[in-house]
């Protein structure tokens, strides 16, 4: 049995435990109960990085020092900062292993949610649907079905207005967290100074994410999306 068979028949027998539940929309919830699961799995990975970046920031003042004493020779203070990095054991980018390590577990649902076929067989799965909209559709699917406000539509508009509220709020979190590390970001290290100022708008990207991909991914994405800025609202509050 392959991976994406064994996923398939997880997903569908944990359906058939919250059908009574949830009733036509079982798998849609199954789908956010394993995003949930992968991000508690992952969570251990954000404390540590959550931990990383506050140590970042306590290595503002040294920082700075080098800054003053390195102005003129750009070269020398990257090599300056990168080695007080390597010493005090911290890691400039271990803030981005927690978002890798969760791509696996969504292109799995994309590969489920996008063939009608897995391991030779039916993909069950494509039947199931999030109220009107069947999860192996797509916003565009939604949308030549019966428009914008027809059944699958309403359903992608409350997950936009979801999105941008969350995405809205991870702005404003992500902000003051830049701001008040400021001085430490990207210091040193190639194009992290360029990343963390886009940073603040990843997720609103999200949107875009929501719009071509299947419905069960987008369920995973708008469910991580929403995890994340919790979490970090915790983490580095």
């Amino acid at each position: 049995m392959s991976v994406f068979s064994l996923f398939v028949h997880l997903v569908e027998r944990f359906a058939d435990l919250l059908e009574p539940l949830f009733h036509a929309s079982a798998a849609a919830a199954a789908i956010i109960g394993f995003t949930a699961l992968v991000r508690l799995l992952v969570h251990p990975l954000s404390r540590a990085a959550a931990r990383g970046q506050k140590a970042r920031a306590a290595l503002q003042p040294r920082i700075a020092e080098l800054r003053g004493k390195h102005a003129r020779d750009p070269e020398k203070l990257q090599r300056a900062v990168l080695e007080l990095h390597a010493e005090e054991k911290v890691s400039p980018l271990s803030g981005c292993l927690p978002s890798l390590l969760q791509a696996p577990a969504f292109l799995l649902l994309y590969y489920v949610f996008s063939h009608s076929t897995i391991g030779g067989e039916t993909n069950g799965l494509l039947t199931h649907q999030l109220l009107d909209a069947p999860l192996g559709d797509r916003w565009t699917d939604a949308l030549a079905a019966g428009g914008m406000f027809g059944g699958a539509g309403l359903v992608y508009l409350a997950l936009f207005a979801v999105v941008a509220a969350v995405a809205t709020f991870g702005y404003r979190l992500s902000r003051r967290t830049m701001a008040a590390n400021a001085a430490t970001v990207g210091e040193g290290t190639p194009g992290l100074g360029a990343v963390t100022k886009v940073m603040p708008f990843l997720s609103f990207f999200t949107l875009v994410t929501v719009a071509v991909v299947p419905l069960a991914a987008a369920l995973y994405v708008v469910t991580s999306t929403a995890w994340s800025v919790v979490e970090r609202a915790a983490l580095y509050r």
